[in-house]
């Protein structure tokens, strides 16, 4: 049988490295130049101060019932498979009450922080009660229903300076509406009230008091405006 002698293979012939080089030359890329570093990753921390106010991308909770919430929240986590990361998905929720600027705010972001700093994956979201409310206001374009929805179903929801809105049936009604679900679920949920515990009733209606007993720890801040405080200082 007749054998046929073959060249040895090369990777790329002399012509095919100058259709190469054309190409490359063609789009401006120079063939000898360093590729540039990659981008460190962003850590998960990094992540979520990305998605922060910037006045509370730093905050540090420390008060002792806050911390307390953290610790609880962490140890109902739950892992979705076998090595996954830890991720919120039950949890009590919090509720702080407080004059203006005794930082029930900073407290409620450094705890979200504190979770992400603890290993636990946190799908949340943050809002004032008054910018919950114009959100969800029924206009032409929007679909109210499926804001309010999305809003009540996040794992973690802090509700900033609930009561600071003005008061009427339909605020009430989308009040309860969204604080039920999140009671019925056991969804962790931070809010702050200026108004005093013993107050929130008249403001809130009976069904979201009623609610909200059950399914917080509550916690008086001292009757002191930090903001004026450090401005005085």
């Amino acid at each position: 049988m007749r054998t046929r002698n073959r060249e040895p293979q090369t990777l790329a012939s002399e012509g095919t490295l100058d259709r190469m080089a054309r190409i490359l030359a063609a789009r401006n890329i120079d063939p000898a130049a360093e590729l540039p570093d990659e981008p460190e990753p962003f850590s998960p921390l990094d992540a979520l101060s990305a998605g922060m106010p910037p006045r509370y991308r730093a905050a540090i909770a420390d008060h002792p019932q806050v911390l307390a919430w953290v610790r609880d929240v962490a140890e109902a986590a739950v892992a979705p498979s076998r090595g996954a990361r830890r991720q919120v998905a039950t949890g009590p929720s919090l509720l702080m009450a407080g004059v203006v600027g005794a930082g029930k705010t900073h407290q409620a972001y450094g705890a979200v922080r504190l979770l992400v700093q603890g290993g636990v994956g946190v799908r949340w979201r943050a809002t004032t009660a008054a910018d919950l409310y114009a959100d969800l206001r029924p206009r032409p374009g929007v679909d109210s229903e499926r804001e309010l929805a999305a809003v009540s179903r996040c794992p973690l929801l802090i509700i900033d300076d609930l009561g600071a809105a003005k008061a009427s049936d339909w605020t009430e009604e989308i009040t309860y509406r969204l604080i039920n679900r999140r009671y019925n679920y056991e969804l962790p949920t931070l809010i702050t009230t200026n108004l005093r515990i013993s107050d929130l009733r008249a403001y809130l209606g009976d069904r979201v008091a009623s609610r909200l007993a059950q399914m917080t720890t509550r916690v008086e801040f001292e009757d002191v405006d930090r903001r004026r405080y450090r401005a005085a200082a």
